[in-house]
């Protein structure tokens, strides 16, 4: 593999390294600096785009490739249950028949809680359940790392996908406004066979 030659910029800039830097070995010799380019290529100039104020723009934004947000994660989810009940459960028309609130628990108090409340749910018989997380509170102190907000809001899904609870969980959405809207999630639990 051939290397490329250095362009006058890139020596000056190694020359000005070198000089400030002690050598570790100062009985051996230097070795000499790459010749660069007779001819070094000139950069290609991008092309300009016409502006004009207050003109839209032509091109597309580039998209990010970050985790969507927890509501479009839930809308884009296969549905798994019968369409017309889950039309039906969207606009709120189906009544849960069961609802847990984990208001003002911790991770730890709130996993096990509703480990059980879905497992006694399901083997009472319920289909359609109700799990109250609250929206969460803004707690992002502009911090390196961005903080979600919402943290049951956002684990409680993971935790309604994961064992044991996967095996009794059909289908998890978010609840229409009258039933808490973004702070709480419809669980649709499997037939008690």
């Amino acid at each position: 593999m051939s290397r490329r030659k250095l362009r006058p910029e890139e020596l000056d800039l190694w020359r000005k390294v070198a000089d400030t830097a002690q050598p570790m070995h100062p009985d051996r010799p230097m070795p000499a600096l790459p010749l660069t380019d007779k001819n070094p290529p000139k950069p290609t100039p991008r092309p300009v785009e016409k502006f004009d104020l207050g003109g839209r723009s032509t091109g597309n934004a580039p998209k990010h490739d970050v985790l969507p947000g927890l509501p479009e994660r839930l809308a884009k989810a296969p549905v798994k249950m019968d369409r017309k009940a889950f039309g039906k459960l969207k606009r709120g028309k189906l009544v849960p028949e069961g609802k847990i609130d984990l208001h003002g628990k911790t991770l730890d108090q709130a996993h096990p809680a509703l480990t059980a409340f879905i497992l006694a749910s399901h083997a009472a018989g319920k289909r359609l359940v109700l799990v109250v997380t609250g929206k969460g509170k803004d707690r992002d102190d502009g911090g390196p790392i961005p903080v979600r907000l919402g943290v049951l809001r956002h684990n409680v899904p993971h935790w309604l996908s994961v064992p044991p609870l996967a095996q009794v969980v059909l289908q998890v959405t978010e609840a229409h406004l009258k039933h808490g809207g973004g702070g709480a999630y419809y669980v649709y639990l499997r037939r008690h066979r």
